[in-house]
């Protein structure tokens, strides 16, 4: 704890110096623990390691049941045993306690293999942080950059300060540009110019949220207008088979098949249902009456799907236009 008050102590004095001197001082920090979470090696690595602590876990749970079975046997048979027998067995439960213990203390100890393979897991992502610090350090100027989650105690940190995703982008970039192509490289340094620009100035991440967030907007209106248009076409080319069938159906003095689907549905529907009124409606025989009728049922449904498709776009017409207007005032808001 000293020696921390004491890092403090000299950082602040150096801070106050180069202030005389008329030189700005450059503080950033970092927080390893972020950025070890946003590892992608790192998270794998550690869920199999908590896998492998559970297996330990489990491994202690079936010691402790056994010593406690051993212990409830040993109570219930004492009074029938001899001195001999008691003295045995007790010394077999304390063996078991101790190597319990033991194996506990390997395991999970101040100085076992959970912590050990946690470190062993840590330090070649750690050693690519702080070769990332220090480009960034000579980089963009700064003087001091410390780590939130080491013992260094932080009693206030700004956000603004925090470099943690300057970090994570340089590593990430490090594993990409492995598998980039020289086109692919020159977008990908573009992209990483911008991003530093970002960092470098707040407002203008606050004007690039604002595009990304238009530019979102419009990729959505554009899909709603291309579904529209989709459906608008599946529409026009049922409308168009319906009536060809029907040609050809009238052509050949047969029924289509959307015809007799329709027909035959609704024959079905007459005989489940019980008649309202005990009149009987005399049967057409006239085929051509028939034929009119097929083509009137036809017809209804035809309009009745089409009716249900036009409120369906128009709904969706809606929606698109209502969240492209929640967008842009949301847009407008974040720019005053």
């Amino acid at each position: 704890m000293k020696k921390q008050f004491l890092f403090i102590f000299l950082a602040l004095i150096v801070i106050n110096t180069t202030q005389g001197q008329g030189k700005t001082t450059r503080i950033g920090y970092i927080d390893m623990e972020y950025i070890l979470e946003n590892v992608s090696d790192y998270k794998e690595a550690k869920s199999q390691l908590e896998l492998k602590a559970q297996k330990w876990k489990q491994e202690i749970e079936a010691k402790k049941l056994e010593i406690n079975t051993r212990k409830e046997s040993l109570k219930a048979e004492r009074a029938l045993l001899t001195k001999e027998l008691i003295d045995e067995r007790e010394t077999e439960i304390k063996f078991l306690e101790q190597e319990m213990l033991d194996y506990q203390q390997k395991q999970f100890g101040s100085d076992g293999n959970l912590i050990r393979q946690k470190a062993a897991l840590a330090k070649p992502i750690q050693d690519q942080v702080f070769t990332a610090v220090q480009d960034i350090a000579e980089a963009k100027n700064y003087d001091f950059i410390f780590d939130k989650s080491s013992d260094l105690t932080m009693l206030f940190s700004n956000k603004r300060f925090d470099i943690s995703d300057q970090v994570l982008r340089v590593l990430n970039r490090t594993d990409k540009r492995e598998q980039l192509t020289k086109k692919q490289l020159k977008d990908q340094e573009s992209k990483e110019n911008l991003e530093n620009a970002i960092d470098e100035n707040p407002a203008m991440a606050d004007r690039q949220k604002a595009l990304d967030e238009k530019k979102a907007a419009r990729e959505k209106l554009i899909e709603d207008r291309r579904l529209e248009q989709e459906a608008k076409k599946k529409e026009y080319d049922d409308r168009r088979k319906a009536i060809q069938a029907e040609r050809d159906a009238k052509k050949n003095g047969t029924v289509s098949e959307t015809a007799k689907t329709t027909t035959e549905t609704a024959k079905t529907d007459a005989t489940a249902k019980p008649a309202a009124t005990t009149e009987t409606v005399p049967a057409t025989t006239d085929p051509a009456a028939s034929k009119a009728e097929e083509r009137q049922k036809l017809y209804e449904q035809r309009k009745k799907e089409l009716e249900e498709r036009r409120k369906k776009i128009i709904e969706e017409r809606e929606a698109a236009k209502k969240a492209k207007e929640a967008e842009a005032q949301k847009s407008n808001t974040t720019n005053n």
